[in-house]
This record gives structure tokens, sequence and C-alpha cells, in this order.
């Protein structure tokens, strides 16, 4: 049965008060209809019209049957390689430096109600290198880690990598099963793979409230096919669908960067991409970007691309579903250097943080808000056994002294 944490948004659903939704809340309205306990009897109004009835008993059985309500407004991250950092004994601090028994309970303390975990089609393909860098998630892993997320009382985003390893701007691969497929073969697999995921994860009691069909596809998926768009638009379409008829209440979300040119003028992305997406009468729900400003810019050039965006993407709601800033050193092939306004310091990653939210705020449609790999942490692992081969400088945990970034608790403004 689900378990909801109420310091995340259990709301009115936990009526008797122990911290969590469960048939023990169902018992306590009833109790309250047939008037054999007047204990709960101010908080067994659950949808809050006035009155105890049975639909309150049913607003909360909806909550056990599919979770709680996700809220409109979405702040968390991509905490994907959580599950690995654990295994290896991963020490994680306050920024006072107290240990943290449970990190994933921590974020929501810190406000956070979402999180996003990624899904490789074969990983076990991947090259050593590309290993070490965090290409493990497979559908059991992701299964496990998805259903602690779901059961921790978060929204969940499911990122969808067509590819045995990192697809992104600079990678579209097919994965090695499909190899040699046509496209007529290639629609059909995406959406068989899509449907099968799909179903294994609500089986798992993960099901996902949002999923992207696609990785960072700015410039298409399933390479070489994948770059026409004609072949693009048939291999959405066919996502999509597989999830139109397996989990529809499942939110769809195209994801793309910020992408600019290298002088940093134009943006493809605004100017084409969805544009493109329009006139293909492509079925999504949610425009999802990637944001790092030392590769797309400073905050105006966001500010500048969300208003572009805005204007060719219907009145979808748009979520940056990747964002992060150095807390010690650059981010590997920086473009654009910010650091005479956000050095590379504890307090540069946060003063940034708390500027690029001022700047989304600015947009209503902006509803969500995701932090690239903040749980990277090496703190206390042996080098031997180091996770990645090399840090990621954007995290909110300090692989140096495991202790949290200031960051970390800036990004719950997003919600208020």
């Amino acid at each position: 049965m689900l378990l909801c944490p109420l310091f995340l948004n259990a709301g009115n659903y936990d009526v008797n008060g122990d911290g969590y939704v469960t048939s023990a809340d169902i018992t306590a309205v009833y109790d309250v209809l047939l008037g054999t306990n007047d204990t709960f009897e101010a908080s067994a109004d659950v949808n809050g019209d006035g009155y105890v009835t049975s639909a309150d008993v049913t607003a909360i059985y909806d909550v056990l049957l599919n979770g709680l309500p996700v809220p409109e407004r979405l702040v968390g991250g991509d905490i994907s390689m959580l599950t690995k950092y654990e295994e290896a004994g991963a020490v994680y601090k306050d920024r006072n430096g107290n240990e943290i028994d449970n990190i994933l309970a921590y974020f929501g303390e810190q406000g956070w109600n979402a999180m996003r975990v990624r899904l490789f089609v074969n990983p076990e393909n991947a090259s050593d290198a590309h290993k070490k860098e965090g290409v493990v998630q497979d559908l059991a892993y992701v299964k496990v880690l998805g259903k602690r997320i779901k059961d921790a009382g978060y929204a969940l985003v499911l990122d969808l990598h067509y590819s045995d390893t990192w697809a992104d701007p600079s990678a579209q691969s097919v994965p090695a099963a499909w190899s040699g497929c046509s496209v007529a073969e290639l629609k059909d697999s995406v959406y068989s793979y899509t449907k099968r995921v799909l179903q294994e994860m609500i089986a798992a009691g993960a099901k996902p409230d949002f999923i992207q069909t696609g990785n960072e596809i700015t410039g298409g998926m399933l390479w070489p096919t994948g770059k026409n768009w004609d072949n693009l638009a048939a291999y959405l379409t066919s996502a999509s669908q597989a999830v139109r008829e397996v989990s529809p209440g499942t939110k769809i979300i195209l994801h793309t960067e910020l992408h600019r040119t290298n002088n940093g003028a134009g943006n493809i992305v605004a100017d084409y991409f969805y544009q493109q997406a329009a006139n293909y009468g492509l079925d999504y729900d949610i425009v999802g970007l990637s944001y790092y400003s030392a590769y797309h810019g400073d905050l105006s050039k966001l500010n500048e691309d969300l208003n572009l965006i805005e204007a060719v993407s219907g009145d979808r709601p748009i979520m940056i579903m990747e964002c992060g800033y150095g807390y010690a050193w650059n981010l590997p092939d920086t473009k654009f250097d910010l650091t005479a306004s956000y050095p590379y310091s504890n307090e540069g990653q946060k003063n940034f943080t708390v500027d690029m939210i001022a700047t989304l705020r600015q947009h209503s449609r902006v509803k969500g808000l995701f932090w690239w790999w903040p749980e990277a942490n090496e703190y206390n692992i042996p080098w031997q056994n180091q996770i990645t081969t090399n840090w990621w400088n954007g995290s909110l945990f300090d692989s140096r002294d495991g202790k949290a970034q200031e960051a970390l608790y800036e990004l719950r403004r997003f919600l208020e």
C-alpha cells in the first residue's frame, strides 16, 4: 500500500495525522460518518467541500490507487545515480556538517516534490567509459528506484533515452538490438518498447507522472534516420501512442536543449524545433528544456529563449528538465563564462540559482525546475571504488567533504 510522507504533498489526505496516507485514514472518515468516533471530525473533510461524505473516502482511495495529486509547480532533480552512491557508502551531510540518514527524504524536507530518472534500452552495451560516466540505468534498476521515489510521495519523471548509451545533441545512437531496422521497424520498436516499459513500471508500483519520449532531441533521435523530420515525427508519434494507450494520465514531455550558435546568437530550438513540432501535429503536453549557462548563455539569453519558445509552443507548460552550475570548477567544455557575476564557489552557485529562479518566475508557463545530478557525491568512497571517473562539477553536494551546497536550499524558492 502506498505510504505518502506528510512533508511532501499529502495535504488533507492524512486524516489521522500519523504522517502517512493509508487505509487507516479511510477508517477514520468512516468512523466520523458513522458517528462512532469524532476525534478526526475536523480533518475528515478531505475534499474541503464543507461536509464529511463518501466523497472524502473516494478522494483518499484515489490517492492510494494513483498516488498524490501532482502539484501544479514542480521542483526537484535528476537523481538517476542515487542508488550507486548509496551502495558505495557515500556520506551526505547538511550544510552544517550533520550527517543525513535518508537523502531522498531530506530532499523532500527542503521542499522538493518531484524526481527524474533516466532509462537506457540496454546499457550493458555501452562503452566502459560511458558506464563510468553514469550509463547504468536499465529497466530493473529504474523500477526499483522509481518505486522508492513514488513511495516517498514525489512526482516521477521518466526520461527515455532511446539508446543503449547517452542520447543528447551530440549523439543519438540506435540501440544495438534495433540495429539495421528500417524506418517502419524502428517505429514499431519505439512503440513496443515504450509500451513495455510503462507496463512494467506500473506493475512495479512506479507509474511515471511524466515521461520524456527522448532525451535532448534537438537534432532528432535514432540517428541517422531520425535526423529527418518525417521520420522523427513518426518515431515520436509511435511513442505518444504507446503512452496514451498504457498510461493516459502520464504527461508527455518533448525535451530539447536551448541550443545556440557558438557566438551566442540565434536560438535554433525556438526558431525551428517547436515550430516543426506544431507543423507535424505532434502529440505532447509539455515543453522540456535543458539550460546550462556554460553552454547556452547567461540569464538574459534564457529569458529571450523562453519568450521565443512561448510564441511557438501553443499554451503548453514549460519545464527546465536539466540545469546546473559549478560549485568549485567550471563545467567541461564551458563556452560562456559567467564567473564575473557568479564565481565557481558555494556562494556563486547559490547566487546563480537565486537569479535563475527569479528569471523563470517571470514566465507564468514555466512550471518545473530540475537540477541535473544533484546527488553526485564521492565523499567517503575509496578512490578505487569511485562511482564516476570524473566528478560532476555542478552537484549540490561537495565531493570533498559531503556537505550540501547552499543552492540546494534555494531551489524551493521556485515554488513560492
